[in-house]
């Protein structure tokens, strides 16, 4: 998947439908406010567009900034250069970023940011299967609690979610990675979702 910018949220069928029914609603309220984050930090940065392309990177691949001021994927540091030929920029420019980034209102997320392993690409090696719902509107607010309800209701457990964000992506989708097999049966309830506009499996 090209560019996810994704939010990835691993968890299991216990871990999202325990015996505490907020906890599904906690899960959703954070990706509806990530949304808004991630816009209102794109933003943050728009009087430079290459700073902006840097950080819509990071953004996209969950890599944050250290103490340092250097780009890092889960505490571990990426070299500049390395960044600026992936985005296509300058380092210097990646440089300036990361310690704008420290100034910033902002500081504390990237400082806190991590990236999750995505094992949609090996599914099949692990015995799970994947399914891929692109939304009518990605703006909408119940999309993956419908999407999930429908799961839930057959007993298909879920292994993780990835919600591309609307504000990162021009093709928005929620990825779905479930612990068995999708009957057809489900597959036809969440086609017929009003939220859902096309699947792919």
């Amino acid at each position: 998947m090209d560019a996810p910018a994704l939010i990835l949220i691993d968890l299991s069928l216990h871990d999202l439908f325990s015996s505490d029914p907020e906890r599904p609603v906690i899960y959703l309220c954070q990706i509806k406010t990530l949304h808004h984050m991630w816009s209102a930090i794109l933003s943050g940065f728009s009087d430079s567009p290459s700073q902006g392309r840097v950080v819509r990177f990071l953004l996209e691949n969950g890599f944050g900034v250290n103490e340092e001021g250097r780009i890092c994927c889960n505490s571990i540091p990426i070299a500049s250069t390395q960044i600026g030929q992936r985005v296509g920029v300058d380092r210097r420019v990646v440089d300036t970023t990361a310690k704008r980034i420290l100034d910033s209102q902002y500081r504390d997320i990237f400082l806190s940011m991590r990236a999750t392993p995505d094992v949609t690409l090996i599914a099949d090696k692990l015995s799970l299967s994947v399914i891929t719902i692109l939304p009518d509107d990605a703006t909408r607010t119940g999309i993956v609690d419908a999407c999930i309800h429908v799961l839930s209701s057959h007993g298909i457990g879920i292994r993780q979610l990835f919600v591309t964000d609307p504000h990162l992506s021009e093709d928005p989708r929620l990825v779905i990675i479930t612990e068995s097999v999708i009957p057809a049966q489900v597959i036809e309830d969440l086609r017929a979702l009003p939220v859902v506009r096309r699947l792919i499996l």
